[in-house]
């Protein structure tokens, strides 16, 4: 499986390479599930019968649907972070580095479109969860942005509340141009809001 593990510490965690694809497959069907119904008229049941396996399976790696939802807004979290971090080089330029990592996240909504519907929901479902993902990803904005400043390319100056900013240009272009419509590229799109970093974040002179 992708991403941090949805059990940690616990007895429910697969121990073998078949049960963590029983598992891959259960927070697959879950993500199709809860992104297409919503979290109250989503299913155990429903999730089972997508992911094609018995009820009594489903209880082997989670507790309740609750569960299974707080999980699967982790795997997410840890998809988009992984996906990002993929489309990333260790010498990579600090902008280059941000474009590449907007392209790569507009790329991964555009084949998750379930994404959004379940990272709001957890709001009300699971409010920590919620929170954790968004102070995650900025937390990991504002690393790049400290990186950037320290080579000299960024201008100084750069703190917290400009991770947030770029998260939420980021998080907004996602829903605009992956969600509601795919009339742009993903790349064409991550350089307009490079174009704009640049101007913004650049050091002068």
């Amino acid at each position: 499986m992708t991403g941090t593990d949805p059990h940690p510490d616990t007895d429910k965690t697969p121990r073998t390479e078949r049960g963590r694809r029983t598992l891959r497959r259960l927070l697959d069907a879950a993500e199709i599930e809860f992104g297409q119904k919503g979290f109250h008229d989503a299913s155990i049941t429903g999730i089972t019968a997508r992911a094609g396996t018995a009820l009594g399976t489903f209880y082997t790696y989670f507790d309740s649907k609750d569960a299974i939802f707080r999980a699967l807004v982790q795997d997410l979290s840890d998809r988009v972070r992984v996906t990002a971090g993929r489309a990333q080089a260790e010498e990579t330029p600090p902008f280059e580095t941000e474009r590449r990592a907007l392209a790569a996240f507009l790329g991964f909504a555009r084949e998750h479109k379930e994404v959004y519907r379940i990272i709001d929901e957890a709001e009300f479902v699971d409010p920590a969860s919620h929170r954790r993902h968004y102070e995650s990803t900025a937390a990991r904005i504002l690393d790049r942005l400290k990186r950037g400043m320290d080579s000299g390319v960024f201008r100084e100056g750069l703190g917290e509340e400009h991770a947030w900013a770029i998260m939420g240009m980021n998080v907004f272009l996602g829903l605009r141009y992956s969600i509601w419509n795919e009339e742009r590229s993903v790349e064409s799109i991550a350089e307009v809001a490079n174009a704009l970093l640049r101007q913004g974040i650049g050091a002068k002179g």
